[in-house]
């Protein structure tokens, strides 16, 4: 594996940390939260993103970039679980790539990977929303490392001095 593969697992961990935070201990009925028309639901985001990172992953694959990656529905606590396995799969195939071109590994960031962050910010303002906010955390301290991508995450770590 090479840095640079190296690097986007770490990115994958950071997703899986963010996402992670902005649905712990979300409130029981947040993901059918409908904060106005045409904005999706907590559970539709969620869904969304197990399709763009589901994409991704059929690139990695396969190499194919015109594929329409259609995902089945599930539950809140399905669609969760989906994604974490999903950053599992995508991290395991970065683990063990011989090589991986540059150009690929750039499209994966600027394209499913910053889509998919996004939408994490999108959970956290709607956290905000759904009167249950998310506290403040540096993130730059925050305890993310390679390869963990599933739904054991360490706890945040607070911005504020001790």
């Amino acid at each position: 594996m090479n840095d640079k593969a190296n690097m986007v697992r770490h990115f994958l961990a950071a997703l899986a940390y963010r996402f992670h935070k902005a649905v712990n201990k979300a409130p029981k009925d947040f993901y059918k939260l409908t904060p106005g028309s045409g904005i999706r639901t907590p559970l539709e985001i969620v869904h969304h993103m197990n399709g763009v990172l589901g994409y991704g992953k059929v690139v990695l694959e396969t190499g194919d970039t015109d594929y329409w990656y259609a995902n089945a529905k599930h539950d809140w606590d399905g669609e969760v679980q989906t994604l974490h396995k999903t950053l599992e799969s995508l991290d395991a195939l970065l683990e063990n790539a011989i090589s991986i071109e540059d150009e690929k590994l750039q499209r994966l960031l600027q394209g499913p990977l910053s889509d998919a962050m996004t939408h994490v910010g999108q959970l956290a303002m709607l956290r905000r929303i759904a009167n249950s906010p998310l506290p403040g955390e540096n993130f730059y301290k925050a305890d993310i490392r390679v390869g963990r991508v599933s739904e054991k995450q360490p706890d945040p770590v607070s911005p504020d001095p001790k």
